[in-house]
């Protein structure tokens, strides 16, 4: 979130968090609880991002097929956390995501 805010070309004059707590920002900043069903702006961009992140998985399957990105989205379903395991993970696996952390730390 703080480099999505900072690429920014427009400096916000506020930033709307969905979620309890916000990271460190160059400018206001408020957390919302369940913001994406109570604020009409958190859940236009909520779903703008699903949608992206959506067709991002279906690009990523191509390059990855072996995960299934295309049927999971990147969500951690059996299918997903068994590809991991038989695969490990790839380059687009956040290494914050504790299955793809768990991975990590227990290989050689």
């Amino acid at each position: 979130m703080q480099r999505a805010v900072q690429a920014l070309a427009v400096k916000p004059v506020k930033v709307l968090v969905d979620g309890d707590h916000c990271p460190e920002l160059s400018c206001p900043a408020e957390a919302i609880v369940h913001g994406d069903s109570l604020v009409p702006i958190i859940c236009a961009a909520s779903i703008l991002a699903k949608v992206e992140r959506d067709a991002a998985m279906q690009r990523f399957d191509e390059v990855h097929p072996v995960y299934g990105f295309r049927i999971h989205k990147g969500y951690p379903t059996s299918m997903h956390l068994a590809a991991l395991e038989q695969y490990g993970a790839c380059t687009i696996h956040r290494r914050t995501f504790s299955p793809v952390r768990r991975l990590i730390v227990r290989t050689p």
